[in-house]
């Protein structure tokens, strides 16, 4: 049997007798039985009892969290040239076509989430290869390709995350930190 601290076994002894419980009930535990030193994340995992290799049964959105999910997001833009002050505005930290375009073919992608105008999507072709294996293919199922791109970027800042079921029908995202009330 594996040997566990203080803090682990108060937790448990908290969640005696629990099998199920409400949201607010849940999100009290939460809280009550934390055992990290820091903010730690929160996430929701939740199986749909959906069959993700059916097209109709495919489940993905996007969800404006009322106060993000407590990490900065970093955003970048592919943008013709008269929509790039707009986006850094918004706070895109690079914004551009053939530049950006150029860069990430040689391997950056220390970025979180890639906006795009519908013009820009056939530019990217030379790296669907390198974003869609990451995930950050702009998509717009995702909202990610958008003639608006300031809003969609100042969206994204403030908290609004993507959800979509994994290869075994399940949503697996975060919420939220532990401080958050």
């Amino acid at each position: 049997m594996a040997k566990h601290g203080k803090k682990y076994l108060e937790a448990v002894k908290k969640l005696e007798g629990v099998s199920t419980c409400s949201l607010d009930e849940a999100v009290k535990l939460l809280k009550a039985t934390t055992t990290t030193k820091f903010d730690s994340s929160l996430e929701i995992h939740m199986r749909l009892n959906v069959d993700p290799t059916h097209a109709d049964q495919m489940v993905r959105a996007t969800l404006a969290l009322p106060n993000g999910t407590g990490k900065e997001v970093r955003v970048i833009a592919f943008v013709p040239d008269d929509k790039t002050k707009e986006a850094k505005a918004a706070g895109a930290m690079k914004a551009g076509m053939d530049e950006l375009i150029e860069e990430v073919s040689k391997g950056f992608i220390d970025f979180d989430v890639a906006v795009a105008t519908p013009d820009a999507m056939k530019n990217l072709g030379k790296i669907a290869k390198i974003l869609g294996t990451k995930g950050l293919m702009p998509n717009p199922k995702a909202g990610t390709v958008t003639p608006e791109v300031g809003k969609t970027i100042e969206a994204i800042k403030k908290g609004r995350v993507e959800f979509r079921t994994d290869k075994m029908g399940q949503i697996h995202n975060i919420f939220g930190k532990v401080s958050f009330t």
